[in-house]
Formats: C-alpha cells, sequence, structure tokens
C-alpha cells in the first residue's frame, strides 16, 4: 500500500498543497524517532534550546505526527514570547485540543525524562532535518515518476515543474551560516587594493561609457542591475554596446539571454554597431564596394569575442539558473544580461496574478546574483504612465513607472532609466542646449553608491550608444593604441574619419 505524505503549505508560499504518493519500496521511510523524542524533551527542560534549533526545525520535519503536534505547540508559545516548558507545552496542547491526541500529560513527561541535557540539541536537530529532506526527495522523484509514466504528461512541461520543485526544496532547506566579521574585513580589504591597483580606480567590470563608470565603479559582483525605458528608447541597443565594449575592449565574456531576438537578429545588431552600416543595408545586403570593404575589416573585431547568446523564447527562471550556472563554470561568464525580464516566467508553479510571478522572478534574478557573484542586468518595460504626462520633466521616467510589479525595484540594486528627449520632439534643454542625438542615462537608484544622470551620444544609424563627443578623442587614442600598426598596414578604407562615430 503506497503511504500518504502531505507537504503543508509554507508560509507566504504560493504554491499549492500537493499530496504526494511514495511507493513501497519495502524500507521504511527516512526517520529518527529517537532523536526527535531528544530533541522535544531538551527544548521543554533547557530556557535556550529553542534559539538553537528554530531556523533548523518547522513541524514537518518531525516523521512522528504525535511530534509534529507537539513542535507545533512549541512554535505557538515562542511566538507569543511565553516560557517552554513541560507544563506551559501540555496547557498550550490542552487548549488546542490536541493534548489527548498526543498521549496526554504523561507522554509529555516521558520525554522530558528521555533527555539528560540540551548539550547536543543543535546535532540532533541537524540529524532530523536531513531525514526530513530525504522524505521530501522521495517523494519528489516518486510524483515525477509517477507522471513520467502517465502518457497524458507533456514531457516539456514535467521537466519544467520537475526543475521548480526541485528548485523550492532547495530554497527551503539550504541555511548560510553567519560569518564571524574578520573574514570579510579581509575580503573587502582586497577588494579595495585590487581596485586602487587599476588605474581607472572602478572596482566592478567597466562599460565602456566613462561618466557611467564614475557613478557605478562599474557593476559590481552580486549586484541586480534594472535598465528600463519605453518601448524605441533603445534597451537592445543600449546593452549591446555595452556588451560589445565588454567583450572586445575588455575581454570580458558576456552572456545575453534574448528572449524577444533570435540569435541572427541580435548579431546582425551587433554587426550594425561594430561596423557602421546601416541596418536596412545588413537586412538587404545591398552594400557599396567600400562598405564591404568596411564589413570584412571592423567584423574581425567580434570573432573570438567572448558573448555567447541564448534566444531560447519564453524562458523560464529555472532554466536560466541551469544555464547560468553551467556558462559560470565552463566559460567563465563575468556578467549576465537578460532582454528582457517581462517575457520570462516561472513555469511549473502556480500564481495569483502575473505580478505576484514577476515578483518572484526578481527575486530569483538577484539571488541568482548572489549566487553566482557576478553582476546580473535585466531590461524592464514601463508602463504608459510616462506617455499622459507632459513637458521636458513630465517625459522623463520615474521608478513608479516600472512595468507589473513594486518587487522589482525593491530587488534592484540599481534601476537605471533610458531616456532620448528627441523621441519626444523637445530637441533643446532648459539651457538651450541641443538634446539632438543625446540620451540620458538615468540612475534612479542606486543602493551602494550615488544617484544621478548621464548622457551619451546615440547613433540611431547605428543602433549604437557612445561616450559624448568631449570623449571621442580619448577614446580614439586608447583604439588605435590597442590595434597599433595594423591601422598603418590597413589597405582598404579610413578606419574612420574625423566626423564619423567611433567604432566604440
Amino acid at each position: 500500500m503506497a503511504e500518504k505524505k502531505e507537504y503543508p503549505e509554507r508560509r507566504n508560499s504560493r504554491t499549492k498543497k500537493e499530496t504526494i504518493s511514495v511507493p513501497d519500496m519495502g524500507k521504511l521511510q527516512p526517520q529518527a524517532r529517537e532523536f526527535e523524542e531528544a530533541v522535544l524533551g531538551a527544548l521543554m527542560l533547557e530556557k535556550d534550546a529553542y534559539s538553537v534549533v528554530s531556523e533548523i526545525l518547522k513541524p514537518e520535519s518531525f516523521y512522528d505526527t504525535t511530534h509534529q503536534q507537539i513542535y507545533g505547540a512549541v512554535l505557538n508559545l515562542a511566538s507569543k514570547q511565553q516560557p517552554i516548558d513541560m507544563l506551559t507545552v501540555t496547557e498550550e496542547l490542552r487548549r488546542s485540543g490536541d493534548l489527548e491526541s498526543v498521549g496526554g500529560p504523561l507522554y509529555i513527561a516521558q520525554l522530558t525524562e528521555k533527555v539528560g541535557s540540551a548539550a547536543h540539541i543543535e546535532f540532533h536537530a541537524r540529524i532530523i532535518a536531513q531525514k526530513y529532506l530525504a522524505r521530501e526527495l522521495i517523494g519528489f522523484s516518486a510524483l515525477v515518476t509517477n507522471k513520467a509514466f502517465d502518457e497524458t504528461s507533456d514531457v516539456d512541461d514535467l521537466m519544467q515543474e520537475a526543475e521548480s520543485k526541485l528548485f523550492e526544496i532547495s530554497q527551503r532547506n539550504v541555511k548560510k551560516d553567519v560569518t564571524q566579521i574578520n573574514p570579510v574585513i579581509k575580503e573587502a580589504m582586497n577588494l579595495l587594493q585590487i581596485a586602487a591597483n587599476r588605474p581607472e580606480g572602478l572596482s566592478g567590470l567597466q562599460t565602456g561609457f566613462h561618466d557611467l563608470d564614475k557613478i557605478t565603479s562599474g557593476w559590481q559582483n552580486s549586484d541586480l542591475v534594472i535598465i528600463a525605458a519605453r518601448p524605441a528608447m533603445g534597451k537592445t541597443a543600449f546593452v549591446l554596446s555595452m556588451a560589445k565594449n565588454m567583450a572586445v575592449n575588455y575581454q570580458h565574456a558576456v552572456a545575453v539571454f534574448s528572449l524577444e531576438m533570435s540569435n541572427v537578429q541580435l548579431v546582425n545588431r551587433l554587426i550594425v554597431n561594430t561596423c557602421e552600416i546601416p541596418g536596412e543595408k545588413i537586412k538587404n545586403g545591398q552594400l557599396a564596394p567600400y562598405e564591404w570593404e568596411q564589413l570584412d575589416y571592423k567584423i574581425k573585431e567580434l570573432y573570438d569575442a567572448p558573448v555567447y547568446i541564448d534566444d531560447t523564447p519564453s524562458l523560464s527562471v529555472f532554466e536560466l539558473r541551469t544555464k547560468a550556472r553551467r556558462l559560470v563554470r565552463e566559460h567563465g561568464i563575468k556578467i549576465i544580461i537578460i532582454d528582457y525580464l517581462q517575457l520570462m516566467n516561472a513555469s511549473g508553479m502556480n500564481f495569483g496574478s502575473r505580478e505576484q510571478e514577476v515578483s518572484m522572478i526578481s527575486r530569483s534574478l538577484k539571488g541568482l546574483a548572489k549566487e553566482l557573484n557576478i553582476p546580473i542586468i535585466a531590461l524592464s518595460q514601463l508602463n504608459r504612465g510616462v506617455e499622459g504626462r507632459t513637458g521636458i520633466e513630465g517625459k522623463r521616467p520615474q521608478l513608479s513607472d516600472l512595468r507589473e510589479s513594486g518587487a522589482i525595484e525593491q530587488d534592484a540594486d540599481m534601476v537605471c532609466f533610458i531616456h532620448r528627449p528627441e523621441y519626444y520632439k523637445i530637441l533643446e534643454d532648459e539651457k538651450g542646449n541641443s538634446l539632438v542625438g543625446v540620451a540620458e542615462i538615468i540612475i534612479a537608484k542606486h543602493r551602494n553608491g550615488a544617484t544621478g544622470d548621464v548622457r551619451l551620444n546615440f547613433k540611431s544609424e547605428f543602433a549604437r550608444f557612445q561616450n559624448l563627443s568631449s570623449d571621442l578623442d580619448a577614446d580614439m587614442r586608447n583604439y588605435t593604441s590597442k590595434i597599433g600598426t595594423e591601422v598603418g598596414s590597413h589597405s582598404g578604407p579610413p578606419l574612420s574619419s574625423s566626423n564619423d562615430p567611433l567604432p566604440f
């Protein structure tokens, strides 16, 4: 006869209860009844015992349902900040009507007699937790096995569901121990020394946009950065310009997850960006002879660049986690770019609304950034609130314009907006300065630094962001220094005239 096991719903969990049928394998389920009795007895003997096990155990960690009820009474007493001992636990069980079902006051008294002290309560509690985790995995594997035998089940959906449930189990049971401050200080000082030894003085990954790097000190490891804008503002163009700078100029390995464009479309955008050839010509192939030479010459920059593209449509957050871990392990990825967040899903899990799903996705992205210790850049859409406002300031995006979930703002370490006044026919600022071809990167939230605005040039014909004209001479010097004598030996068209945009 199969044994039925019900997994109780976790507090604040949005997943539904599910009863898992565990097949009879001729073996007892993993359990440690003696340790359960010892832990419960110690909890009623030692005043501080609960604080030791509170983060390790929950009622369902106990195999014996009687012990689950007793530990539940302990939790209720602790939540009301009442003392925990044999008498109070007995009274709490009597109040809830469970006293007789657990064996009455006699059984409670017997538990306290089976333990001498609480000296080893943490070790005992961890054994109980490990047995519970083993039972969860057995139930999980049985559920997957049963559904795999069901010919009406879609295998792809089953894989998504299995991955999401396994992820949920791992997240519930992984605890990170506290760390004494000394080793953390040592790590912080090492990072500070590394930053001090860099000529540019940045602690994070350079983007190639100088003013942006000055404010952010580069993209920082474990940060979730949201880059948001209305459609047609150039979100993809911005991150591709940045990815090209990071991969080609600084040799940082970049992973791009494109949920909106195919990998060929994305590479075409990179070719337009790098080779300075209008996008429509790349599409129709109608290039002049000098443009073919320019393409052949400048596309060399992209060959062997450490850029990895995944164009899986409707990517789930669980697929992303699996792929990201492999990319970091196998290719040394330093930064992940996601285009864009609202196209992701959390398949295999149930949510009351799309807003709740987006909240879960943003939390998962932040958790992934911390786990892999790399920055994750996620593009996001803005709602239509911007379109209904008037004036120069009215068209500037605000944090409240983030689409579908306030959790995006909460989870992100940094929120940046892309704003091009020219798109709204605003051609001059309040001081009369031209805004034609100017894009503003508005740093609206910066958890670990300053906020502010950064202006960049936007070359719409090449879908490229670059430093302002005042920085172009410095960029040219750096670029010619990098390629050295190759420029002098080039027999094709000139690399760039004084009026052409730089390949940055």
